[in-house]
């Protein structure tokens, strides 16, 4: 077997390699529209909402003693003829919000 061979054949198993492992994590968190969608539908159930963002990557996230990886993201609505904007930590796996804070 040549060099040039087994060189190619190394860079092509690390790269299938890399893709794998990140296609595994991507696996194990619910996409971001999903967790948005959910969100939405909560604060739909108090009136409508005028919109809304979520970041596409998750993030690290640290509180207190609890470490997790969040998608970060926001919803606007008026209520009584008042802004409210409301930003966001949803955990990547489940989608259950972390954080809430009222801007």
């Amino acid at each position: 077997m040549k060099l040039k061979d087994y060189m190619m054949g190394l860079g092509t198993g690390i790269a299938i390699g890399i893709i794998a492992s990140q296609a595994a994590n991507k696996m194990n968190n619910r996409s971001a529209e999903l967790v948005l969608k959910d969100i939405k539908t909560a604060f739909k159930e108090e009136g409508p909402i005028d919109g809304s963002w979520i970041l596409m990557n998750p993030e690290p996230f640290k509180k207190e003693a609890i470490q997790t990886n969040v998608y970060k993201g926001g919803i606007s609505r008026m209520r009584d003829g008042e802004l409210e904007q409301f930003e966001f930590a949803a955990d990547a796996k489940t989608g259950t919000v972390v954080e809430l804070v009222k801007m």
